[in-house]
């Protein structure tokens, strides 16, 4: 297979318009990138000069130490797939996959060996002799990725490839990439504006933003140390509440005034504070969901960083229950037990887990931690 070195790509229209900044990423061998973001953010634009499918405006790619950006895409060993799944509606499944092998004139023998394992792997054997029209999306998108992998190529680049199928054929097709990505070890990088399948699928995960990276990590850094207050939000369902506060001193330690309360803060939290200088400032308090209690055991526990607040939406999603309502200007969302007996009108009190509390800094919304 392949790594891939990206050094300050950057990608500018003729008309000004600026897609990607400064791009910098090593991928390493068998590695499963992922680039997740809003749309617009120039995922799929990074995906596309990586295929050959855009120019580079500046910077340099390489895979496997050779520079490529004048190698035309047919020439990169790169395969690519789409949301779309591009398929040819007058060919048969077997046709389809077939395609790409035949224009390399590889034998009968060798192509059907190739055809015939790719459909093995991806449970199209019985669909084979069917046209495009007769198949669901989600074979639709396995024929599509059958073509890719009978090229054996150093690079598979799939572009929000389940973007069009439903809730419950994206949740399966999920389980099937990373049981292909297993089998094969392939080095993948994937597009997706869903951070469910960034979460689930990768190895590591770039974040973008308007054309540059927020970050890079692990799923579980992603969502345990956030860089920034735009990852923070990004990453986690439902999205992490943030509200200001201002950074006090009470009886010689650091708390949190957040509307008409006062949080105690951990020392893991207080020390960060007290080294960069922030008493006496205001900062944005991140909080996720989960991590609002409304317990009385744990109200009880936690009676330091506690609030009062008025419910003005209850939902039910099976195992937990959402809790809506405003506090301090702000809108805050609480996921909690479905057994609560909260419901919409009460007046309840809440405990913050500030073990678990993000801090960002209010200007340049980077994390203080």
């Amino acid at each position: 297979m392949a790594n891939i070195s990206m050094e300050h790509i950057c990608k500018t229209y003729p008309n000004g318009v600026g897609a990607v900044e400064d791009f910098n990423l090593e991928v390493q061998d068998r590695e499963f990138i992922i680039f997740v973001g809003p749309s617009g953010c120039g995922k799929s634009t990074t995906l596309r000069m990586i295929a050959g499918l855009e120019d580079i405006t500046s910077g340099t790619l390489k895979i496997d130490g050779e520079t490529v950006n004048e190698v035309p895409a047919k020439n990169r060993d790169i395969a690519m797939v789409f949301q779309s799944y591009a398929l040819y509606p007058h060919m048969s499944v077997y046709d389809n996959i077939a395609f790409g092998l035949r224009r390399r004139k590889l034998s009968r023998e060798e192509t059907d060996q190739k055809v015939r394992e790719a459909a093995r792997i991806l449970d199209l054997e019985s669909q084979l002799k069917k046209k495009p029209r007769e198949l669901s999306g989600g074979q639709k998108q396995r024929v599509a990725m059958g073509a890719a992998i009978v090229r054996n190529p150093k690079v598979f680049l799939m572009d929000e490839p389940l973007s069009n199928l439903d809730a419950k054929l994206r949740v399966q097709m999920r389980l099937e990439i990373a049981q292909l990505y297993e089998r094969l070890q392939a080095t993948m990088i994937y597009v997706t504006h869903d951070q469910t399948e960034a979460m689930t699928l990768g190895t590591r995960i770039v974040v973008m933003k308007d054309g540059v990276i927020q970050q890079v990590d692990t799923p579980q850094n992603l969502y345990s140390r956030p860089a920034n207050q735009f990852v923070g939000g990004f990453i986690g369902t439902p999205q992490m509440n943030f509200l200001n506060a201002g950074v006090v001193e009470e009886n010689g330690r650091l708390a949190l005034k957040v509307g008409s309360s006062l949080l105690k803060l951990p020392e893991s939290r207080q020390r960060p504070l007290e080294e960069k200088g922030y008493a006496g400032r205001e900062i944005t308090l991140g909080i996720r969901p989960e991590d609002i209690r409304d317990s009385e055991i744990i109200v009880n526990m936690l009676e330091n960083s506690c609030i009062t607040a008025k419910i003005q939406v209850y939902e039910l999603l099976g195992a937990e229950a959402l809790l809506y309502f405003e506090y301090a200007g702000h809108k805050v969302t609480a996921s909690v037990h479905a057994r609560t007996k909260v419901r919409e009108g009460d007046m309840v009190r809440l405990a913050f887990d500030m073990e678990k509390s993000y801090l960002f800094d209010k200007e340049t919304g980077q994390s203080i931690l």
